[in-house]
């Protein structure tokens, strides 16, 4: 299940991002800090089996508590809000976020003991990563 990504991953390396931002319709302003943004990521479950992530960087914490295979509404740290539904497949935590007739996607694997995100919207991928806490 999600048991391999719970705990706390700092963010080691971020590719693309900006253009990932730009494509999702972010401004400037707000590109500019997320660019800036080193955030950590946390995962943990409690005893329903509901999800919680957890992404803090010092310019804003944000949390989402979920169910796999379960929509839900969420607001994004740019503040789009979305209809978001995570999904696990083949060990990918898959989150597809879907607004205004657009849609991006957020693949997030365990490989070589670091977090990979790919962050896709149309043709613009980009790559955060991520080493775990000790």
């Amino acid at each position: 299940m999600v048991d391999k990504f719970v705990g706390t991953w700092k963010m080691i390396s971020s590719d693309n991002f900006d253009d990932y931002m730009k494509a999702l319709g972010v401004g400037f302003a707000t590109r500019q800090m997320g660019n800036m943004a080193k955030p950590s990521l946390s995962f943990s479950v409690d005893d329903q089996g509901l999800i919680c992530m957890r992404s803090q960087s010092t310019f804003k914490t944000t949390e989402v508590k979920f169910k796999l295979g379960e929509e839900f509404e969420e607001v994004t740290a740019d503040d789009r809000k979305t209809k978001t539904t995570f999904t696990l497949d083949n060990g990918k935590l898959i989150q597809k976020q879907c607004w205004d007739g657009k849609e991006t996607t957020l693949e997030r694997e365990i490989s070589d003991g670091k977090l990979v995100a790919k962050c896709s919207i149309g043709k613009v991928t980009a790559v955060r990563t991520y080493m775990k806490e000790a």
